[in-house]
């Protein structure tokens, strides 16, 4: 049973994806298309989303091509109408397009940052509202927002993008408060993701002197969008997945100072390769040229599993390992003031004192 909409009784589910051309948003959209579910792809570029939806029906689903661009809320609702008019409904929906700028804050024009935030940001707001329209007539549907470690944890050289993602989640918060005050039925659900192996290295915006590169360790987008999926079905408050971003988002929490001095001395190198970067075009206005597919250049690099975990489920082990270490503390504390009492020195009494009490 997928939130009411049943896998076996021949009504498959129907989910759209935004960034479905490309990088984890294909991976996602291929991901349910191997359970057999419909999938609106929705992307700029024409000529990926005709490949990625030949993609998607090979795997065994049923695929819509939605040309439009996620800053444009109009365009959005037009596509989530298409898919309703095709497909019947929409059960899910997954906000994954995004892009970013690599450069020191200096160095960021007021044009680039505008773009970042209309896209990444925005984007996933008007996708959420797209997909509000139709669910609430139905009362039921999720809306899955696709995150990353970086909405907790920031990181030099991509401001914007971080930006973007923090302000994706405090959005998520909010609007998961209006959704349970309405007793509504609509399910949210935030999945924070590590660094993950896509094309987006190959053609994002960069002012840096070197080739780009994620921050390793390194995912393959088939395990992560398998996570995605997860989350989608089972919709925790927020799924995290990979450790590092575990770690993130638990070092964020636990020492924030550290991390920014750790951040500023190997995140800055992390994100770049050692190679002379050279010039290229880039996806920040207009989509490139070209289908790299789900996977970016870092194959070999990256990891084929990935570890997730629910927020709610690894809050529950850390109170758990807090309270066993208390506990521990505690009966720690215990035995060594028992022991200090037993081996404690008799204090010796004056002998007029001892007189006196023998006396008396």
């Amino acid at each position: 049973m997928y939130d009411g909409v049943s896998a076996t009784s021949g009504t498959q589910p129907v989910v759209v994806v935004t960034g479905a051309s490309a990088g984890v948003g294909r991976a996602v959209a291929v991901a349910f298309a191997r359970r057999g579910w419909s999938v609106g792809l929705i992307a700029r570029g024409r000529d990926r989303l005709e490949s990625a939806s030949r993609e998607v029906e090979r795997a065994g689903g049923r695929a819509i091509v939605l040309q439009a661009d996620v800053s444009d809320a109009e365009a959005l609702e037009a596509a989530a109408a298409q898919v309703v008019g095709a497909f019947g409904r929409i059960d899910f929906w997954v906000n994954s397009a995004m892009v970013t700028v690599y450069a020191p804050v200096a160095a960021i024009s007021p044009e680039e940052v505008k773009r970042v935030t209309e896209v990444t940001y925005l984007g996933q707001v008007y996708g959420t509202l797209a997909a509000l329209q139709h669910m609430r007539r139905r009362n039921r549907g999720t809306i899955v927002q696709i995150g990353s470690a970086l909405a907790y944890r920031s990181i030099p050289l991509q401001s914007a993008y971080c930006a973007a993602k923090a302000a994706v989640r405090g959005f998520t918060d909010s609007l998961r408060s209006e959704l349970l005050h309405e007793r509504s039925r609509i399910r949210l659900t935030m999945v924070q993701l590590p660094a993950v192996n896509t094309p987006q290295f190959a053609w994002a915006r960069s002012h840096l002197p070197q080739r780009l590169q994620p921050v390793p360790p390194i995912h393959n987008p088939a395990p992560v969008a398998e996570a995605i999926v997860r989350a989608a079905i089972e919709a925790p408050r927020e799924l995290w997945v990979g450790g590092p971003t575990i770690q993130a988002v638990l070092g964020n929490m636990a020492a924030p100072r550290v991390l920014d001095r750790l951040m500023a001395r190997r995140a800055w190198t992390g994100q770049m390769t050692g190679e002379a970067a050279y010039p290229r075009p880039d996806n920040l206005f207009e989509a490139p040229a070209g289908d790299p597919g789900a996977e970016g250049r870092f194959g070999e690099q990256s990891r084929s599993r990935v570890f997730s975990i629910s927020e709610t489920s690894a809050r529950i082990l850390i109170a758990a390992f807090a309270l066993s270490s208390a506990a521990g503390l505690t009966a720690l504390g215990y035995r060594f003031g028992v022991d200090r009492r037993r081996h404690a020195p008799t204090r010796r009494l004056p002998e007029r004192e001892q007189a006196a009490r023998l006396v008396g």
